[in-house]
């Protein structure tokens, strides 16, 4: 990902569209985190591993959310300055840098799940997800060595509300009118 040839303007005003910017083969592109996702466009500091179980994690906070490109989301603003960065992080005063704080919330998500149930996060049944997953909400569960659950769920579940319902298509599901303080120059 190059920011070089994007002045701080055209940044902030996709960044508040929720584009993302990729670079393709020297082109700079703006998408959306589910167009990102669509196109399978390179994610920059998550591993393979961790998107799946993003992508997961997040589906279960919020059906819809991988679709809807949440590992993009999160990857994208990982690898930004953090006072660009859109994700909740940083209205939360977590300590820098950022990428640690989901590298460790997620493994040890899949360390509980394998404890409890012999599998790895992504292979529960829905059931077992939405378990584990109350569990996270409000205490740490044992063997949990991460940023604390609690706080690990509630930033993960901002980040999948932001890409599931901040768009237009999003506030529309939602019955709410868009008011956007600069119209994107196309739907998404």
């Amino acid at each position: 990902m190059s920011h070089s040839t994007a002045s701080r303007r055209d940044l902030l005003k996709a960044g508040g569209l929720g584009l993302l910017l990729f670079n393709v083969g020297g082109v700079e592109r703006w998408l959306s985190p589910r167009s990102a996702r669509a196109e399978a466009m390179p994610l920059g500091v998550l591993s393979a591993p961790e998107v799946a179980l993003l992508e997961a994690f997040g589906e279960t906070l919020l059906p819809g959310a991988r679709e809807a490109g949440i590992a993009h989301f999160v990857d994208h603003h990982l690898a930004l300055p953090p006072a660009d960065s859109l994700l909740m992080l940083r209205y939360l005063d977590v300590p820098l840098p950022y990428a640690p704080f989901y590298q460790l919330g997620l493994a040890s998500l899949d360390r509980v799940a394998r404890a409890s149930a012999n599998k790895p996060f992504i292979d529960l049944d829905s059931a077992a997800r939405d378990a584990l997953v109350g569990r996270i909400s409000h205490d740490n569960p044992p063997g949990w060595q991460g940023p604390p659950a609690p706080l690990f769920y509630f930033a993960v579940r901002a980040d999948a509300v932001d890409v599931v319902f901040g768009t237009e298509e999003g506030f529309a599901k939602l019955g709410i009118p868009y008011l956007a303080h600069i119209d994107p120059p196309t739907p998404w």
